[in-house]
């Protein structure tokens, strides 16, 4: 009985194991930018293998910018603000490398790290900027339009 327990046991973290390697891929894959959607959304096409090429909308992974979308005009600016300074960092490096994929909770949608092609992170370029705030993928804060 103890044997089989220790084997149930066992194969439970290796599915465990594999199940987790299956949600998130190491990269790096290798891909260019298509268009900058907001402050922390890109349309790329993606190499994931060798003679294959896909469409993804790529959520950088760790940052939540300003919706451009917002009621809120002093949002929105700040929003362009993010969007612009994303479009001036990649306009220099339209090849880029995503690392840590995962799903996102959109579908169709990834969540990556982006590294630029002298391997700085454009999260982290934003971040640093003041244009972004850091994200865990959890329920955002409300967003409160400061008139003054």
């Amino acid at each position: 009985m103890a044997k089989a327990l220790l084997i149930l046991a066992v194969m439970a973290a290796v599915f465990a194991t594999a199940a987790e390697a299956r949600d998130e891929i190491s990269g790096p894959v290798a891909a260019e930018i298509l268009r900058v959607v907001d402050g922390d959304t890109l349309l790329v096409e993606a190499q994931p293998w060798p003679q294959q090429k896909m469409e993804v909308y790529v959520r950088i992974r760790g940052i939540d910018a300003p919706e451009l979308k917002s009621k809120c005009e002093r949002i929105r600016e700040a929003g362009l603000d993010a969007q612009r300074a994303l479009e001036a960092l990649t306009a220099r490096s339209p090849r880029i490398q995503l690392t840590r994929i995962s799903g996102d909770k959109y579908f169709g949608r990834i969540v990556a790290d982006v590294l630029l092609s002298d391997g700085r992170n454009a999260g982290a370029d934003l971040l640093l900027a003041g244009l972004v705030r850091t994200y865990d993928g959890g329920h955002k804060p409300r967003e409160v339009c400061d008139l003054n």
